[in-house]
């Protein structure tokens, strides 16, 4: 009961602060949106901001390696960090990427080969956890300020259950379906409100010889974790219905999971020709070229849009439930920072760790990279439209919640299938018609139950 109170929490926190952040603008990117928009941070809005912690400098002159999943944040992150390097001219922090399907393995190999950057983005819950328990990233138990400048639920997904933390939290992202405007209006389509329109709206779209959906499956994750998890909370009821799964209350064969492949499969006409053989960028391309309406895609594909600069309005509206459902939105608490255990130069990197802290910084990363918004307990000016876009689905929707498998279900014994392995097998077998939408839910059932105490004692 104790992780459900600091999940419920650590929501609730999030939607409180995006509804008093949020902003509901309708039109396409400006390059000078009228008003800015203040990011969601999960603080307790009553609280005074404490004072910023004084980071001690290093030494000497060093340099530093961050590594990331975020190749496309390049030029960003070198404003940022340029602005580090003024304030602490004797510490240099390089920026070093790997591409985001690869980060996982790379890294791994990186830490147990010891060529590992002195710090490293830290997926949040089962994946940072496990480099942690593995003495791969080290304890912040002591890092200054840390609990005063970011909340205890914002802190949880990197923290053990003691909490512990391990890694600096510093962006939670939003799920979407981005949509060509001018595509829309030229076919006298309304923003869908349901998950029947929507399907209205991609049925006359491809009369019309338009793709309506740009997403593939040949970077499986895609379909997965963008498509799949972005429709669960509707399906199954947000934070609540994902609790009674986790604790045995429901069967992940139910009505709900079963609906959510459904939709799914009622997705399938509707995807690009030979979806199986498109990567995710290669369906990014196909949206920003005008070539499909709309694209089920995160907050933090902002900046790659904004760079192509389609040449047609543009913006994201949320998912739409089925008819007489509530809304839900899938609001992820996504990276944080954490320090190689093994780094050659921790106080260089503790000084970097502790500015990320800062007021400084999270107004920087906010504004450099639009669509990762920070978690810190201050409210920096968001000045990106689609952003604030992203935002107000917070607002509207009746409640949010993480992607359904994070939390307890990433990682699995040895010899068994994890919930997102397993999700998305399932998912893809669905869409190649190997599986109906029951025999996918029962599989997942199958694949849980052979690990996950709950899944074996649930509720039929």
């Amino acid at each position: 009961m104790k992780g459900l109170k600091v999940v419920r929490l650590f929501v609730f926190l999030l939607l409180v602060i995006s509804i008093a952040a949020c902003s509901t603008p309708t039109a396409a990117p400006t390059a000078k949106p009228a008003e800015p928009t203040k990011a969601p941070v999960a603080a307790e809005p009553t609280k005074a901001p404490a004072a910023e912690p004084t980071a001690v400098p290093a030494a000497k002159d060093v340099t530093l390696v961050l590594g990331s999943w975020r190749v496309d944040d390049a030029e960003a992150w070198a404003n940022i960090l340029e602005a580090f390097h003024a304030k602490y001219p004797n510490i240099t922090v390089k920026f070093d990427p790997t591409n985001p399907p690869d980060y996982n393995a790379t890294l791994r190999t990186q830490l147990e080969t010891g060529n590992a950057p002195d710090l490293f983005f830290v997926r949040s819950f089962a994946t940072g956890r496990e480099l942690f328990d593995a003495g791969y990233i080290a304890s912040l138990k002591d890092l200054p300020g840390l609990s005063d400048a970011i909340s205890a639920a914002s802190n949880a997904p990197w923290a053990t259950d003691k909490g512990e933390p391990y890694a600096v939290p510093i962006a939670a992202v939003s799920h979407g379906i981005y949509y060509n405007q001018d595509l829309f209006e030229k076919n006298g389509i309304a923003i869908p409100k349901t998950w029947e329109e929507l399907m209205a709206a991609a049925e006359k779209l491809k009369a019309a010889g338009v793709t309506p959906f740009a997403n593939g499956t040949k970077d499986a994750w895609d379909i997965n974790e963008v498509v799949m998890m972005t429709l669960l909370p509707n399906l199954v009821g947000g934070l609540d219905g994902r609790m009674a799964y986790l604790n045995g209350e429901r069967c992940f064969n139910d009505a709900a999971m079963v609906a959510a492949f459904q939709e799914i499969k009622d997705m399938t006409p509707y995807l690009p020709e030979g979806f199986t053989a498109l990567t995710y960028y290669d369906s990014q391309q196909l949206f920003v070229q005008g070539k499909a309406a709309m694209m089920f895609d995160g907050s933090w594909s902002i900046s790659g849009f904004e760079k192509d600069a389609p040449d047609f309005k543009w913006s994201v509206f949320a998912a739409p439930p089925p008819a007489g459902k509530d809304q839900y939105i899938s609001f992820h608490m996504d990276a944080a920072i954490g320090m190689n255990a093994a780094s050659k130069n921790p106080e260089a990197a503790r000084t970097f760790l502790t500015w990320l802290e800062s007021v400084e910084f999270a107004e920087m990363f906010g504004n450099e990279i639009p669509g990762f918004f920070p978690v810190s307990n201050t409210q920096p000016q968001l000045k990106d439209p689609v952003a604030a876009a992203f935002l107000s689905f917070n607002t509207q929707a009746k409640g949010t919640d993480i992607r359904f498998v994070w939390e307890k279900l990433l990682a699995a014994p040895s010899g068994q299938v994890d919930a997102y392995t397993a999700m998305n097998n399932a998912v893809i077998a669905v869409l190649k018609g190997e599986q109906d939408p029951q025999q996918a839910a029962d599989s997942l059932q199958t694949a849980l139950a052979g690990w996950y105490e709950p899944a074996k004692t649930c509720k039929k």
